[in-house]
């Protein structure tokens, strides 16, 4: 009996977590349902996928991922100030935002994107539009529940 193993093309059931330089979880799928994904259409990131190429059923693995490979380097120009006139446009109030939270706006294109407040002033605000997890190396632990 020959031993499937994940591939290029593979559709398979895993458990998988990345965990933060810090130790704690961003994602756990240990604790809850499984994820089902298929390879190649993008519904993984290249990082994980290449982490998980050639596993086998019932195979458990850890790797840690640097930020060139996973979601990038921090870029600083991606910091940018947002005015409030701007805020104001894609929210339904007046804005009461903290450090921290995360803001979705809508690009001329009518796609959205993604900022996280880091300090706002009665003007505007500065948003950082790196992906949360750039700039940071992530442990990903994954093991294969099943490859269909």
């Amino acid at each position: 009996m020959t031993t499937q193993t994940v591939q290029s093309d593979s559709y398979l059931t895993l458990n998988y977590r990345l965990v933060l330089p810090g130790g704690e979880d961003y994602i756990n799928t240990f604790e809850d349902n499984p994820a089902t994904v298929m390879f190649g259409t993008g519904q993984f990131a290249p990082c994980f996928e290449k982490a998980l190429f050639g596993m086998t059923t019932g195979e458990r693995r850890t790797v840690v991922i640097p930020p060139e490979e996973g979601f990038g380097l921090h870029k600083p120009e991606l910091v940018q100030w947002v005015t409030m006139e701007t805020l104001k446009e894609n929210t339904d109030e007046t804005p009461s935002f903290s450090p921290g939270d995360v803001i979705e706006f809508n690009a001329p294109s009518g796609a959205q994107y993604a900022g996280v407040l880091q300090s706002m002033t009665d003007e505007g605000a500065w948003f950082d539009f790196n992906h949360p997890l750039a700039g940071k190396p992530i442990t990903f632990e994954a093991e294969i529940v099943a490859i269909l």
